[in-house]
């Protein structure tokens, strides 16, 4: 890959005024040099994106430059200033390398055997042995709403639909709503965060379970515009949660325990092979 013409030129006006010959020829011209360190033409190919302006590219290449050299003296004041045994980083660097090393190969190890496949009926069973541990940190709600214009004639009919203390007409709202309404929510059958309803809609409230509590049907006069909110069913903070709301949660539950005992099992598989083959001794 070649640099663009600017950043070649900004590299040939930057080695008429460098100082000191480069340290290896072979790696081609010198940008700069703090000490014995170079930094070389080919070191800052890929800096400047294609296309970009002249005026960028020299910018760009010169913060690189720039950074580059004070990371050089850093590393040469800390070079002076540590002792060698504060300089030795070979057994961290055995331990980083060893950690790396696991990981990828336990990575591997989980993309190819790893079983992903959670059937409904084992999320179900286990949210029905461990349900008590689950609760919620959070109030939600399953609501329908629709927005209007203060002046629209059809506040009278979804005034009627959404007020019923007995049933929601969810397929007749939302196909009124299509026609007639500045924005609607049809959540009868899911679960939302009463906060993130709080954020879109005018709802003022204090005491979120009170308000639940005692609110079925809402009006909202907010003009522009009049909200018509029917609250379906809630639950409150440090209730049971249905199923539907932990079912994701439950799945990455179950697969992460997977993970953990292929790992382990692998783990003791190497050591029994070993303990058998007499591969190691404890002295």
């Amino acid at each position: 890959m070649k640099l663009q013409p600017v950043a070649t030129a900004l590299l040939l006006m930057l080695l008429a005024t460098a100082c000191g010959p480069s340290a290896d020829p072979q790696k081609g011209l010198v940008v700069a040099r703090v000490h014995n360190k170079y930094l070389y033409e080919s070191d800052i190919r890929g800096v400047v994106p294609a296309g970009t302006p002249r005026k960028d590219s020299v910018v760009l290449v010169q913060n690189y430059i720039d950074s580059w050299v004070r990371k050089q003296l850093l590393i040469r004041q800390a070079e002076r200033n540590l002792t060698q045994k504060q300089q030795d980083f070979s057994k961290a660097l055995e331990d980083y390398r060893s950690s790396l090393l696991i990981f990828a190969y336990e990575s591997e190890l989980v993309n190819q055997k790893l079983d992903t496949l959670v059937t409904d009926r084992e999320i179900e069973q286990y949210y029905n042995l461990n349900r008590r541990s689950f609760e919620l940190k959070y109030n939600i709600v399953k609501v329908v709403y629709v927005v209007l214009p203060v002046s629209s004639k059809e506040i009278p009919r979804f005034r009627k639909l959404l007020s019923d203390k007995d049933t929601i007409l969810s397929p007749t709202i939302e196909y009124l709503a299509r026609q007639h309404a500045y924005s609607y929510f049809i959540g009868d059958e899911t679960w939302v965060r009463f906060d993130d309803l709080l954020a879109q809609l005018p709802i003022e409230t204090y005491n979120q379970e009170l308000f639940l509590r005692n609110n079925r049907y809402i009006e909202i006069n907010d003009d522009p515009f009049i909200y018509l909110i029917r609250f379906k069913d809630f639950l409150i903070t440090e209730s049971i949660p249905p199923l539907e709301v932990e079912y994701d949660n439950i799945r990455n539950i179950i697969l992460n325990k997977r993970r953990q005992d292929l790992i382990r099992s692998m783990h003791q598989q190497i050591y029994d092979q070993a303990l058998r083959d007499k591969s190691f001794e404890v002295y």
